[in-house]
């Protein structure tokens, strides 16, 4: 399918499908969105429930559903090292972007971290399914894999649940996606997404998780987070 690099509100460019009329951020701000959603309510909040962000050494590990232009990598990157918290960051896609694509993308000049885009180069130049430390504090799995064949257990603290909308790709928001969701959290994990739909909620619910509806980023009334309470997953 033809994309094309787009700008959006708040000057940070996306990738936009014109066959499905969809872009891989908010055309509202794709790093606005980016931040409200996976750092404030995904990050910030497993490390508050976790208690691990100190300095014992202890990681935080992340799953991405969706690595995409590596935008919500990027920013955890950021963030890891302005609070000194390590992180291990699993991305899984099935269809990476290019590096063509990629060379077209403005998030270090939008985020005023032009020093800081050798990282963001990093992120796309090493390898697939190997382990790299990108920064002291910031270590990256890439995976080429469909959400479906995720086989973790109890593996991760967090995870940004951030696939193309179930408007174009309903397969990727149904109960058995999600869960394998719950199945890959740690107990007390928590999945954040931009969705609000009803649709995504009840079947967030149906596998198990306690679900509660947020306040959404610009452009949007709502989003949701999803916490795993307990060992139990249901089969």
């Amino acid at each position: 399918m033809k994309r094309e690099i787009i700008i959006t509100a708040d000057g940070s460019s996306t990738i936009h499908i014109p066959e499905w009329n969809e872009q891989y951020h908010s055309k509202h701000g794709a790093i606005q969105e980016a931040y409200h959603v996976f750092i404030k309510h995904g990050l910030h909040q497993s490390c508050h429930v976790e208690d691990i962000r100190n300095t014992d050494g202890s990681k935080i590990s992340i799953l991405e559903i969706g690595f995409g232009t590596g935008l919500n990598a990027f920013i955890t990157l950021l963030e890891a090292e302005k609070i000194n918290q390590k992180v291990n960051y699993v991305g899984v896609e099935a269809y990476p972007v290019s590096l063509e694509e990629i060379k077209q993308l403005n998030y270090a000049t939008t985020l005023n971290v032009t020093n800081k885009d050798s990282f963001f180069k990093k992120l796309h130049n090493v390898s697939w399914e190997e382990s790299y430390a990108i920064t002291d504090n910031f270590k990256l799995t890439k995976r080429k894999q469909l959400f479906s064949e995720i086989k973790d257990e109890q593996a991760f603290n967090l995870i940004y649940f951030d696939a193309f909308g179930a408007r174009v790709q309903p397969e990727l928001w149904t109960e058995d996606i999600f869960q394998i969701m719950i199945k890959a959290l740690k107990p007390n994990g928590i999945l954040v997404t931009y969705s609000a739909k009803g649709s995504v909620r009840r079947a967030m619910q149906s596998v198990g998780f306690l679900v509660e509806k947020l306040p959404g980023p610009p452009g949007k009334r709502e989003m949701l987070r999803a916490t795993k309470h307990s060992t139990k997953v249901m089969s």
